[in-house]
């Protein structure tokens, strides 16, 4: 166990260092971006006709591939990921509080590439302000699309202002370490700031939080979304009454793997040992095995009720995704990461932290396969196949890969330029672990600092 102590200083490496190594990560980024922009543009030239996506029916393929399933995912990871963090603030668990931030900025960094699948998909950029926002009245009643960008902007406005609450109080007891030249976005962010909104603005957060606890299950990855699918009769493969916790089970498993690799990326580059403690990586493993858990169970649910005795349509549908090489796959992965969980609880020595990084990377491929599988069987296994006799084929086409690549650079980009910006640990998460550090060691109570002092 680390016996440093943390600073504010530790926090702000990140922001007053450029490395080597960033700029590498920062190069291979905008590579990954760049290249899928290339792509993008050349789709939007040739037409949709130059994916994996077919006109459904007498093309013999599907409508919605990677770039659905993709989108799925990355909304997923965003949702788990400010869940994550409300629970930190509304539950008390301050353990996690170094790794709250870290969960919000992967939110914004996550609903931003599930918007910009929404673009590429939509085949025209256009037809969004052409078809959607022009006749959003009417769209909003009808369109499953427009429901997608309507919870995801909602969820945007919110996580964005919870994220700006905690950051002023950050921003104005550290501005005299910031760099200068982003003092123009730290005046806007911190206007008509005063000591005495403190106390205001923890209750505003306290609230934004419960009302992200409440709608995620309700409306966002375990309502709006799933309900999409899960209300088509026609397509047995997507209906069912276990798809909403099965998309928030999923949300919360990849949400989870994902800040482990970005806790992990920070601790090694910037020794934050004493910051993203060995244990906080022990907790959120334990809980990344309660969601795999859930995960393997309510798919278990399905694959019973689809398999035994059910109507053909739905056996038909379930008994192509379980015997597809892809879906055994995936749920392979999520087993064998909850049986690593298992047995490093029962015996603590087999926890490394190069372990959890492989077991989180396991869990986010198996949940990206699962979910792209799961809307291309849907297309395949209609209730009323009227085109063919037989199941049509699918495989992403490289311009589909190039955007999960691109997409993913996006969320390295954002994540490595907002911490230039702002610290990416909360100030509180300090002055807890400063606590704890003190009373741990048998030392007095530190005397506070000017900054504490005015807060």
């Amino acid at each position: 166990m680390s016996t440093k102590t943390p600073t504010e200083a530790d926090i702000l490496r990140p922001v007053n260092n450029v490395s080597k190594r960033y700029l590498v990560a920062f190069g291979l980024a905008a590579l990954a971006l760049a290249a899928f922009l290339v792509a993008w543009m050349y789709q939007l030239y040739m037409g949709m006709a130059v994916t994996g996506l077919s006109d459904w029916g007498s093309g013999g393929g599907v409508t919605w591939g990677l770039y659905i399933g993709a989108f799925i995912w990355w909304v997923g990871i965003a949702h788990g990921g400010i869940i994550l963090s409300a629970a930190v603030r509304l539950l008390g668990m301050d353990r996690y509080m170094p790794v709250a931030r870290l969960a919000e900025l992967l939110t914004i960094a996550g609903l931003s590439a599930a918007g910009f699948y929404i673009l590429v998909h939509m085949g025209r950029p256009d037809r969004m302000v052409t078809s959607v926002l022009g006749h959003y009245h009417i769209t909003v009643n009808n369109s499953p699309l427009v429901w997608d960008v309507t919870v995801i902007t909602a969820y945007f406005v919110l996580t964005a202002t919870y994220l700006a609450l905690t950051l002023r109080y950050d921003i104005t007891r550290l501005r005299d370490q910031l760099p200068d030249h982003f003092s123009p976005i730290y005046n806007v962010m911190t206007l008509g700031y005063t000591e005495d909104e403190d106390e205001v603005v923890e209750r505003m957060v306290w609230w934004l939080a419960l009302a992200i606890i409440i709608m995620a299950p309700l409306l966002l990855h375990g309502g709006v979304i799933p309900w999409l699918f899960s209300v088509l009769p026609g397509m047995p493969a997507w209906f069912s009454a276990v798809q909403g916790p099965q998309f928030l089970t999923i949300a919360l498993t990849s949400a989870i793997s994902g800040v482990i690799i970005v806790a992990y990326a920070f601790r090694r580059t910037y020794d934050w040992d004493h910051i993203m403690t060995d244990d906080v990586f022990r907790g959120l493993l334990l809980w990344l095995g309660f969601f795999c858990l859930l995960f393997l169970w309510l798919q278990l649910q399905q694959n019973v009720v689809g398999l035994f005795k059910a109507p053909v349509n739905v056996g038909v549908a379930r008994e192509a995704t379980v015997n597809h090489p892809v879906y055994q796959v995936s749920m392979g992965l999520v087993l064998a990461t909850l049986a690593y969980i298992f047995a490093q609880t029962i015996r603590p020595s087999l926890f490394t932290k190069a372990r959890a990084l492989l077991a989180s990377f396991a869990v986010l491929s198996a949940t990206l396969a699962e979910k792209i599988l799961f809307v291309v069987e849907g297309f395949l296994h209609p209730t009323f196949d009227i085109y063919t006799a037989t199941p049509g084929e699918y495989f992403p086409s490289a311009i589909e890969w190039l955007s999960l690549v691109g997409t993913t650079g996006l969320v390295v980009l954002m994540f490595l330029v907002v911490s230039k910006i702002v610290p990416v640990v909360e100030l509180h998460a300090v002055e807890h672990l400063r606590g704890d550090h003190a009373h741990d060691h048998g030392e007095p109570d530190a005397e506070p600092t000017e900054q504490e002092v005015k807060a």
